[in-house]
């Protein structure tokens, strides 16, 4: 294939998918996010009461691969860990979602980051969303 073709299928596959994720969430709500936006902030908001302590982790569970749960049940158990080595009391922290940024990759597969901010600290977390029977599932976290 010439490389002009070859560019020309790589640009049409890039608008493609744009059309895709932007099509994901016609539902929008009042705020105007799509669907796929408030699931994923939702999601985040969930996986950073885990970590903090104030969510059970097998809420989550089924909209994570196995992988990605045990690596949050380390960390929870880790945090946790340190939580009571140093006499410090679980408390629930009200986390704002700043922006969520989409991006797909390839058909079925979203990849988000997110910019939240709590009461200490701002952070971005990287998420990696496959659909799997009709549903998405997280197939890879980064908490930074």
């Amino acid at each position: 294939m010439p490389e002009a073709a070859r560019r020309r299928e790589a640009e049409r596959r890039s608008q493609q998918n744009a059309r895709n994720l932007s099509n994901l969430g016609t539902n929008a709500p009042a705020g105007g996010h799509s669907t796929i936006e408030v699931f994923v902030g939702n999601m985040v908001r969930g996986i950073l009461e885990v970590i903090a302590g104030v969510r059970d982790s097998e809420q989550l569970a089924r909209w994570m691969t196995d992988d990605v749960y045990r690596t949050l049940v380390t960390r929870m158990n880790l945090t946790t860990r340190a939580r009571s080595a140093r006499s410090v009391q679980v408390y629930r922290v009200r986390h704002e979602i700043r922006s969520v940024h989409l991006s797909s990759p390839r058909e079925g597969i979203i990849e988000a980051t997110v910019i939240v901010t709590g009461r200490m600290r701002t952070r971005a977390v990287a998420l990696r969303l496959e659909s799997f029977r009709r549903r998405w599932r997280i197939t890879d976290l980064h908490l930074l």
